[in-house]
């Protein structure tokens, strides 16, 4: 009976010409990009250690195939050393990118360990590279951060709290221990002895237990983020939408409007948003030489002082303002129904009343002016605008910035859907490519070449997927 398959061919069977490797790569295979990029690199000036070879010794990897094996991996979701190893061994298309070299794990681990700074370079060099090529034609990003684990097991993380509830729980397994021997020790027996001998081995474990959190305790004494973390001793427990939260880095990313191309990046262990807009805001305008740049963001990153430091630095934020507002929660009226003539220096209020200045402040270093009215006692709808005598509002010194940016967000209604569709895009990517497990590396500085080699495989594969692979290679080439 005829067989309808397509069928292989023997493995016994002999070429009679070898084939050349460069056949099984076609002209559109993302490795010919890579090799493309990395060899008009200048390893040297990037910092890249062992560019310039020794004159004695054993001959060491040149670090430009150690990049293109990495930046393979990170392409091709292959983010392990030992995995790399195994595929420099069967995978094709590596074989071809580094010249069959087969580096062991130790030594492709070893590059990534002592090459940070040089990685997170050439990451910038892929970012200048788009803005060479004209990718960031608009001068709009969109900042957000997202938590990323870390390799430290949440229950390796301790707070005052943790500490406390946890040598709690001894205590009490101890004292149930105790109760339970002094039973044993009423009704002898083999079996009882047994369990006697059980429960003294645990007390003995758990008495250890309590030591090491002693140890614990006088290091959370004197860490300044009142947190230690014992394998990742730079990872921090930070909120997120679970009750449980997560043991990690919080990244930051600025993210261009037009292609989805990650401007900036930088990994932080600081929970808030609330510190990071300025920051980011000046490394993206930088990144992209744009004289003048608009920034969006969420209402996580709202603080007067980073968004007045945005526009002193020529960008122009739209950040939405936080709904926190106590009034408003209990049907009262907020300090959004008052009204501000700048000329005056006065406020108008829902009743139609004048208030004026009456004091100023400096509270945690701003200085904040004071108003009310003087008919507030009489005022017949008081009990839907305050509970105390008089109402008074608040002002910061530079509360017109604000409220410029506030008459921008409302003449720009899709700017937080425009932030969303941006920003969130990339991280969501990213965390797909990394797995369940987040990071593989420990400490801040390892952390960020990580999140590098992750942000410059993503920015790569954006770059193609716009160009195509043959006009990318042109562009770097050209």
């Amino acid at each position: 009976m005829m067989k309808r398959f397509i069928e292989g061919e023997s493995r016994n069977q002999a070429t009679l010409l070898p084939e050349c490797l460069d056949d099984f790569i076609d002209e559109d295979n993302p490795v010919r990009a890579i090799e493309a990029f990395i060899d008009e690199l200048d390893l040297l000036a990037l910092g890249f250690a062992g560019a310039e070879p020794a004159m004695t010794g054993r001959p060491s990897y040149h670090p430009a195939d150690l990049l293109k094996l990495y930046l393979y991996g990170y392409l091709n979701r292959i983010q392990s050393s030992r995995r790399l190893e195994r595929e420099c061994q069967r995978n094709v298309e590596l074989m071809w990118l580094v010249g069959k070299l087969a580096p062991d794990f130790k030594t492709i681990a070893d590059f990534r360990r002592d090459n940070g700074e040089a990685i997170r370079n050439a990451c910038r060099e892929f970012t200048l590279l788009c803005r060479k090529l004209d990718l960031f034609s608009q001068a709009i990003v969109a900042i957000d951060g997202s938590k990323f684990k870390a390799v430290n097991a949440h229950d390796r993380n301790f707070t005052r709290g943790k500490l406390d509830k946890r040598m709690q729980q001894i205590d009490q397994c101890i004292e149930r221990y105790l109760a339970e021997m002094e039973t044993a020790d009423r009704h002898q027996s083999d079996v009882t002895e047994m369990r006697a001998s059980r429960l003294r081995e645990k007390i003995t474990t758990l008495k250890k237990d309590i030591a090491d959190l002693r140890d614990i305790e006088s290091q959370l004494k004197e860490s300044p983020s009142g947190q230690v973390s014992l394998t990742d001793p730079d990872a921090r427990a930070m909120a997120t939408s679970t009750s449980r939260g997560l043991v990690g880095y919080n990244v930051q990313s600025a993210v261009d409007v037009k292609h989805h191309l990650i401007v900036a990046h930088e990994v932080t262990n600081s929970g808030s948003d609330r510190q990071q807009l300025s920051r980011m805001a000046k490394q993206a305008k930088d990144a992209m030489e744009a004289p003048d740049l608009n920034v969006i963001a969420d209402r996580g990153y709202f603080n007067g002082d980073e968004i007045l430091a945005c526009e002193e630095a020529g960008v122009t934020p739209y950040v939405s303002k936080p709904m926190t507002s106590e009034a408003k929660a209990h049907g009262r009226f907020d300090k959004s129904d008052f009204v501000y003539d700048a000329q005056t220096d006065e406020y108008r209020c829902p009743a139609d009343s004048r208030l004026i200045w009456r004091f100023s402040s400096v509270e945690r270093g701003h200085l904040n002016h004071r108003y009310w009215s003087s008919d507030c006692p009489r005022c017949p709808i008081k009990e839907k605008c305050t509970p105390s005598n008089y109402r008074r509002v608040t002002r910061w010194e530079h509360e017109a910035s604000l409220e410029a940016m506030q008459r921008r967000l409302d003449q720009m209604p899709e700017a937080m859907k425009i932030r969303r569709q941006t920003v969130e895009h990339p991280f969501g990517t990213i965390k797909y490519w990394m797995g369940a497990r987040h990071f593989l590396t420990r400490t801040l500085d390892r952390v960020s070449t990580e999140m590098s080699l992750h942000v410059l495989a993503y920015n790569m594969k954006r770059v193609m997927q716009i160009m195509g692979v043959p006009g990318m290679i042109m562009a770097i080439r050209g």
